[in-house]
């Protein structure tokens, strides 16, 4: 089989020739595997996509998350200054804006590029945002699709309605408005979805062979069963109906503590679900997942990134995997991967055990 024939058979909840291994890498991790510029990296759509290719090759991994999409190609006719710091390289940009980019973490704005919200954007984490390009929204997936040949599955992201929303109105403002003012959170929601599934048709229209909806704000950590049901479910699931409408597989990304509400995600329709992050990170045991889930849809995890991948001996950390591998591997519908992103510091030879245990 093809990388690309193994993930499509444990997607479809088949039996591939063995298990298929893909882990999502933390853009901080992917700076200190590739001697690239922050900056670029972060910045120009070619820079991208050979990053994404690099990291692929070095962990000899099945398939390729491009998590960043709608890179502008014309970037550096809005640089007025670049220099390097302690701290990484310093882009001022010409509305005096500026940017630092640390070698081995995200961007750090000042003043935001252009200095409002862009009409469609990717909220990334902690107030950071990566502007969409209207005439390139899709540039780096179709460049993905094009330069893996057939070879290796291709996957985009969405990002969950719910973390629009959080990001525009703050996250305790928006938290309390669940109890306080629900119909303000449904009408915000509403827009949101409105977005997020156009830009799934869109996305579902350039080769990929399946869609990631990251939704991480949604774990117990954060809100109620109830409110997962009333707030998530209704507006992930049409996302992920769209998404499949299309002819391209959907599955949701989930951080944390997710035990209590694992029926209701799999009541959202998806082909599969990633993270369940064990204990200390979540609460998810994978045998009693796996047990609840059946074969409903497809399970893309569960090793430890940072307990078990950064902090663990290699002696450890080919046992954890070997554990999973015992509980998940032989009944087909299972792609190993990290719970979560792999932490920036993970040494390079820890991440190539998950492909060494497969064979």
């Amino acid at each position: 089989m093809t990388s690309r024939e193994r993930m499509a058979a444990a997607m479809g909840l088949g039996t591939p020739d063995r298990v298929p291994v893909m882990c999502q890498c933390s853009i901080g991790h992917m700076l200190t595997q590739l001697d690239v510029s922050p900056a670029e990296f972060w910045n120009d759509p070619s820079v991208y996509v050979d990053g994404l290719f690099r990291m692929r090759e070095i962990y000899d991994f099945d398939g390729i998350l491009v998590s960043l999409h709608g890179h502008d190609p014309g970037w550096r006719s809005a640089v007025a200054s670049r220099v390097d710091s302690p701290e990484g390289e310093v882009i001022t940009w010409t509305d005096g804006s500026s940017t630092e980019f640390p070698p081995d973490d995200l961007p750090r704005h000042r003043g935001g590029i252009g200095g409002q919200t862009p009409p469609e954007y990717i909220p990334v984490s902690q107030g950071l945002r990566f502007s969409v390009h209207p005439d390139h929204r899709f540039d780096v997936l179709v460049e993905t699709v094009r330069r893996s040949a057939g070879m290796y599955s291709v996957h985009g992201e969405i990002t969950s309605p719910f973390d629009y929303v959080l990001d525009q109105g703050g996250h305790q403002a928006t938290l309390l408005a669940l109890l306080d003012d629900p119909a303000s959170v449904k009408r915000a929601l509403e827009f949101w979805t409105s977005k997020a599934v156009d830009l799934a048709r869109g996305m579902c229209g350039t080769g990929v062979d399946a869609i990631k909806v990251s939704s991480p704000y949604t774990g117990a950590g954060f809100i109620s069963p109830a409110c997962y049901a009333e707030f998530i479910l209704p507006y992930e699931s049409r996302v992920i109906r769209a998404i499949r409408e299309n002819g391209v597989r959907a599955y949701v990304h989930t951080c944390g503590a997710i035990r209590d509400r694992l029926e209701l995600m799999i009541a959202g329709g998806a082909d599969g679900i990633e993270c369940l992050d064990p204990p200390p990170l979540g609460n998810v045991e994978l045998g009693e997942a796996l047990e609840m889930i059946g074969a409903r849809c497809f399970v893309k995890g569960n090793v430890d990134s940072v307990n078990v991948l950064l902090r663990g001996t290699p002696g450890e950390i080919a046992a954890d995997i070997r554990a999973r591998l015992d509980l998940a591997g032989r009944g087909g519908g299972f792609i190993l991967s990290t719970a979560c992103s792999i932490a920036p510091g993970v040494p390079r030879e820890h991440v190539r055990l998950l492909r060494e245990a497969v064979g």
